[in-house]
């Protein structure tokens, strides 16, 4: 039997999604991964379904603050979405392809586009807290030393061996959001996302390193789920809040904490629920 890098045969992805499928109505073609502390944008979803990742068979169960652990489905802006509240990462201990899992599982239930958001550091010194930054490209460096999910046996059931990442982030979705966003008034970045594991912050002698490569945000998520979803053929939409400018001087006297993530992400969730559900009434 074929499985992949992490463990998980194609009929463990059909599982969980035929679990999720015996819950509700209809399956929508529509997804949205929500970052750490961006969770409060699904709860105020009418009639909302909501299932515990713990009630899905080979789910990951998420442990980082922040990260609910919850799929919600509802409508939004009138069309039914799929929510993931809360993402795992692999600082928790997981492997990429335990990431993923529920990437493969949305393909598998239809979903076709993806909209993943992120908390992330501000490495652009022309960014500020609160920024919503459009992601048009990103570095992924654990990848390069082999902690890729699409590493192992290839499942054609999902996609080829090998995938372009050229246009990773759909350039239609990208319009789309930048049209919402100038709409709304609200001011939208856009640049390229490092993607780091985590869990410690960057050190500053990494943070200039970074701005030398050309990042202007980083983080620890969000590109391996855009790795699979590319793998799976999804078209991908990806926004970072910029929740702390990363520190570039080892005497700064300053120190990134997750308290000032979440203080940030309370603070702009207004508005990046105005974001999403405009792009969301848009997309398609």
């Amino acid at each position: 039997m074929l499985v992949s890098d992490a463990g998980y045969s194609l009929r463990d992805y059909e599982q969980a999604a035929g679990a999720i499928r015996s819950r509700i109505s209809e399956a929508p073609s529509l997804a949205v991964i929500l970052g750490s502390g961006l969770g409060a944008f699904v709860e105020s979803i009418p009639n909302a379904t909501v299932i515990p990742y713990a009630d899905i068979p080979h789910f990951p169960e998420a442990s980082a603050p922040g990260h609910e652990g919850k799929l919600i489905i509802g409508d939004i802006a009138g069309k039914p979405v799929l929510a993931c509240q809360g993402r795992v990462h692999t600082y928790e201990g997981y492997s990429a392809g335990q990431v993923t899992f529920p990437i493969r599982v949305l393909h598998m239930l239809g979903v076709r586009d993806l909209i993943i958001t992120n908390a992330a550091g501000g490495v652009n010194t022309g960014f500020q807290c609160g920024d919503f930054m459009l992601i048009n490209d990103h570095i992924n460096l654990p990848g390069m030393v082999g902690l890729d999910p699409l590493r192992g046996a290839n499942m054609e059931a999902f996609g080829p061996r090998f995938i372009s990442l050229t246009a990773a982030y759909s350039s239609a979705h990208r319009q789309t959001a930048k049209r919402a966003a100038a709409e709304l008034s609200i001011d939208l970045k856009e640049g390229v996302y490092a993607y780091l594991v985590g869990p410690c912050f960057e050190t500053p002698a990494e943070i200039r390193a970074l701005r030398l490569l050309g990042v202007d945000a980083t983080g620890m998520s969000t590109v391996p789920e855009v790795l699979t979803a590319n793998h799976c053929g999804m078209n991908v939409l990806g926004l970072s809040v910029i929740t702390n400018m990363a520190i570039d001087h080892i005497d700064s006297g300053r120190a990134t904490t997750a308290e000032e993530v979440f203080e940030t992400t309370r603070s702009i969730a207004p508005d990046l629920a105005r974001l999403l559900t405009k792009i969301i009434s848009e997309v398609g």
